[in-house]
């Protein structure tokens, strides 16, 4: 005769409501979740995790000098006031920071590395040393500070002191971090594992190390509550909520633990995705020869990735077309996208949004496909981006409904109402359905950019006296 273990009373039943995707724009970034009622089966660790034995090897030279880049002068632009960014209400603070619709200077460090995500409220930067400091929104520890008190200013992580960072992602409220020797770290919410250490602790409030043995990793990525980590053999893993599929494990995870309480099956370790899949317009699934996965990007609840041949794959949330496979269901494990599997369609860099997904293809143009406004048509399969044809890309930022593209030598900018300044557009005009120069950024040499919630942050190079000059007419945030 079997017997049941026993548990904890488990809270009372609480409905599931519609998907978040399908949510108000205002609720999404909530410091609530929608699993917080959810329990895990008994949780494992492995053994050994964390040893000081591990032999923590530097990656190789040529691979670091094209993940570090130069550090240059951070510039911000967007909402600032962190506790207010994607909720209804406003809550009065003692000190409220209006909204930059300009962009503004932000601190005297030379920053190399600035990253943010597409349903996040907080920032990482790293400065030219490698060392990691982070600012925004902090209800789960997401900053790494061992506290939950929201930061203004960028603010050292004391537990990475020693570490060379080159590396970090950032989700709804979880932060990974990747340093010089492949190794990652992670703190904030992990209600669903996120965190990857092992187990459901429900706020990591410093960085700790992922529960995780493999090749070492050159690329960390964050969704809104899953995370994906590429190694330097071109596995793919992922651990977090698998809800829509988002892991790419073939399950979204779903069990009913009652009659009417329906929980998952969080993934509280990396796991490697082993399956990738060809469907035919007739249903016909095959597999895939088994791809060396080259680059990826994590949107809220889907994630998009090119292997070496430069083909692209796509899973998890397919609502408005963001998976490019002109229907939206649902993919469970990665989908080749056959729209870029044609001889001159290869695909070089993907950027995902909150409902959208962002490619650039090899003769550098530029696809959209998914939604990134509330209303209208959505691009069920990529559509090439007409504006901005003819223009050389190098980098872009893909923020909840806005998008930050750096071509030539020019900043454009689009986003649909509402906006809260991240196009950097001027007061006088906050928002753009169609891409638009940034005028105050014309003519600066950009050397990174990322996208929050709805903040913007570019790096530009302030090594050259004239643009010393342009920037001494930029106002400087203080707060």
């Amino acid at each position: 005769m079997s017997t049941k273990r026993k548990r904890a009373p488990a809270k009372k039943n609480a409905k599931r409501g519609k998907r978040k995707e399908e949510s108000d724009i205002d609720s999404d970034l909530s410091d609530r979740s929608d699993n917080e009622n959810t329990t895990q089966p008994d949780e494992v660790l492995i053994a050994g995790h964390g040893d000081a034995l591990d032999d923590l090897t530097q990656l190789p030279e040529e691979l670091l000098k094209t993940i570090i880049k130069p550090a240059g002068q951070l510039l911000i632009f967007g909402q600032v006031h962190w506790d207010n960014v994607g909720k209804r209400e406003i809550k009065p603070t003692p000190k409220m920071y209006p909204n930059l619709y300009v962009p503004h200077i932000f601190t005297d460090l030379k920053v190399r590395l600035a990253v943010s995500g597409c349903v996040a409220a907080h920032s990482v930067i790293v400065t030219e040393e490698g060392k990691c400091m982070t600012f925004g929104r902090n209800p789960y520890g997401q900053l790494g500070l061992d506290d939950t008190n929201t930061r203004y200013s960028p603010t050292l992580v004391p537990g990475l002191e020693d570490k060379n960072i080159i590396g970090a992602a950032c989700g709804r409220h979880h932060t990974l971090f990747l340093t010089d020797t492949g190794t990652v770290y992670a703190c904030g919410d992990n209600r669903s594992g996120q965190c990857g250490v092992g187990n459901l602790q429900p706020k990591i409030m410093v960085p700790t190390r992922i529960n995780y043995r493999g090749p070492p990793i050159i690329k960390v990525g964050c969704g809104a509550d899953f995370s994906a980590i590429l190694d330097i053999k071109g596995g793919l893993w992922t651990f977090g909520l698998p809800e829509y599929g988002q892991l790419g494990h073939n399950t979204d995870g779903k069990f009913f633990k009652t009659s009417t309480k329906l929980c998952f099956n969080f993934e509280t370790s990396p796991k490697r995705i082993l399956i990738y899949i060809e469907r035919t317009k007739d249903g016909h699934v095959s597999p895939v020869d088994f791809p060396e996965i080259v680059d990826f990007n994590c949107g809220q609840n889907h994630t998009v990735a090119i292997d070496s041949k430069k083909r692209a794959f796509s899973w998890g949330f397919g609502g408005f077309g963001r998976l490019g496979h002109n229907e939206q269901k649902d993919e469970m494990v990665p989908r080749l996208i056959k729209f870029f599997d044609f001889q001159g369609k290869g695909v070089r860099s993907v950027q995902c949004g909150s409902t959208y997904s962002l490619a650039l293809s090899d003769l550098g143009i530029l696809f959209m496909f998914g939604q990134t406004k509330r209303t209208g048509e959505a691009n069920m399969y990529p559509k090439p981006i007409q504006d901005l044809n003819g223009w050389n890309i190098h980098h872009i930022g893909a923020g909840f409904t806005s998008i930050l593209v750096h071509a030539d030598d020019a900043i454009i900018a689009w986003g649909a109402s509402p906006t809260y300044g991240e196009l950097g557009l001027g007061d006088m005009q906050k928002s753009s359905t169609v891409p638009k120069e940034v005028n105050k950024l014309g003519g600066l040499k950009v050397l990174g950019l990322t996208m929050g919630f709805s903040h913007s942050l570019v790096i530009v190079n302030n090594a050259l006296p004239e643009v010393q000059e342009k920037l001494k007419n930029f106002q400087t945030f203080t707060p």
